[in-house]
């Protein structure tokens, strides 16, 4: 429960920030307002979604998947950044056509200012809960670093989407201000029209690291040299020839090696090594749940 927090944090924080955003576009008719509301319900279903994924992603291996199905959170956190953010994008950016061509400014924008205000206090909120769960993940690596080497999907794609929110409504509430201090609906529309940009934005940087992770990412070269030290490192092994590995899920990685063995061990050697080759990796790098060892 305590891993997932940051989801639920931010799921509740949208659902009531998407019902007010609502309630003030019926009132105000913002299409900036719109826009904003339609990005809410689309961060709502992107936090269920991914729960579902880390759900299915923790289902025990059988017949069908023998490794497991930790890759189904990777699936799903690719469906949440191809669509549900690129399809916010797009509305967004149709309904600031809208408003531009209809010329219609908003009805009492007070309305705008407080649900603005509430979702922007909300959405901090959120932001802030991910934010620690995201820098404990990062360590010492920059911001953007972690993001692209991270392997769980589901920490940047929130923290990415709190901050789309953020930017968002600050650029929803400059367009509603100066629309209604320039008496021209071209900022209102111009600002639903720059979410949607921002966001397919945000949408084709998630696609290219959920892709990637997919796909398959080895661990880091940090990590394979110590492995390879702890390797040959045993008094059975004379070098490692060839490594492969990949990660299943966040907290879950393959690794196959091909190692050189000393000359005229007998097949008890053999096994008796790689036994302990396995639990000494193990014990440093326990993320590291299946080991296959080679002789080449």
């Amino acid at each position: 429960m305590e891993s997932k927090l940051f989801i639920y944090v931010a799921l509740a924080a949208d659902v009531g920030i998407a019902m007010t955003k609502f309630i003030a576009a019926a009132f105000t008719g913002s299409s900036a307002m719109i826009s904003e509301g339609v990005h809410s319900v689309i961060d709502c279903i992107n936090q269920i979604l991914l729960l579902f994924g880390i759900k299915k992603s923790k289902k025990k291996p059988d017949a069908q998947r023998p490794f497991g199905y930790g890759r189904e959170l990777y699936f799903w956190s690719f469906v949440v950044s191809l669509l549900l953010f690129s399809v916010g994008g797009c509305i967004s950016f149709y309904e600031g056509i809208l408003r531009i061509k209809s010329q219609t400014l908003t009805k009492d924008e007070n309305w705008n200012y407080i649900v603005l205000a509430i979702a922007f206090v909300f959405t901090a909120i959120s932001m802030v809960v991910t934010y620690k769960k995201f820098n404990k993940q990062r360590g010492d690596l920059s911001i953007w670093q972690a993001i692209t080497k991270s392997k769980d999907p589901s920490v940047f794609i929130v923290l990415l989407g709190d901050f789309g929110d953020l930017a968002g409504l600050i650029v929803a509430f400059l367009g509603i201000y100066l629309g209604h201090l320039f008496h021209n609906a071209y900022y209102d529309g111009g600002a639903s029209i720059l979410i949607g940009v921002f966001l397919i934005i945000i949408s084709l940087l998630l696609v290219r690291e959920s892709r990637s992770l997919l796909m398959g990412e080895s661990v880091g070269k940090k990590t394979l040299t110590a492995i390879i030290k702890i390797t040959e490192a045993d008094m059975d092994i004379v070098k490692v020839k060839r490594q492969f590995s990949t990660y299943l899920a966040p907290e879950e990685v393959v690794l196959q090696m091909m190692v050189v063995f000393k000359k005229n061990l007998n097949t008890t050697e053999i096994t008796d090594a790689v036994k302990r080759i396995r639990e000494n990796i193990q014990l440093n790098f326990p993320h590291i749940k299946q080991i296959f060892i080679e002789p080449d």
